[in-house]
């Protein structure tokens, strides 16, 4: 399948407008929300983006090694820059990027996990999903609400506005 195929460009828009979306929730963290716990022992809002990073990471390295980056050391680290929390999750949005459409332009599966490369995306954003609603709910019961006017124009529209 070759990257001028139309259903590969649209699954690798969704992914990458799923990045898109994490790194506009991180731009809208309240000063101090990076540190907020939904409850004790659960981990921070920086601690799920940066284990975010690290999944990605992770399974790039099991299922399509040749794609792989340098693996963070940790992987809740509980990094309070927000630029580099970005940094990180643009490379490694990136390797995951590759991995998936250089597997299926290659036509290989995927090493250890997945029946298909496309399975690995899927994964990812659902991942990520989950992540998305704990840092706002986090984010919420610490008294630091993200309103839906401000965090909706990064979310919702960014997956359903025509690009074209």
């Amino acid at each position: 399948m070759s990257s001028s195929h139309p259903l590969l460009a649209a699954l690798l828009d969704s992914w990458d407008r799923n990045n898109t979306i994490l790194l506009n929730l991180l731009r809208i963290i309240p000063e101090g929300g990076l540190e907020v716990r939904a409850m004790k022992g659960s981990p921070s809002v920086a601690e799920m983006f940066t284990h975010i990073h690290y999944v990605r990471l992770v399974f790039v390295s099991e299922d399509a090694y040749e794609f792989a980056r340098p693996m963070p050391e940790g992987e809740w680290k509980s990094e309070r820059d927000p630029d580099l929390i970005a940094q990180m999750l643009n490379e490694s949005a990136k390797a995951v990027r590759d991995a998936v459409k250089g597997r299926l332009e290659a036509g290989r599966e995927m090493d250890l996990h997945y029946d298909h490369p496309i399975l690995m995306l899927q994964h990812m954003i659902w991942h990520e999903g989950y992540h998305h609603g704990q840092i706002k709910l986090a984010l919420k019961m610490a008294g630091l609400p993200l309103d839906n006017k401000v965090a909706g124009p990064g979310t919702w529209r960014v997956w359903m506005n025509k690009t074209k």
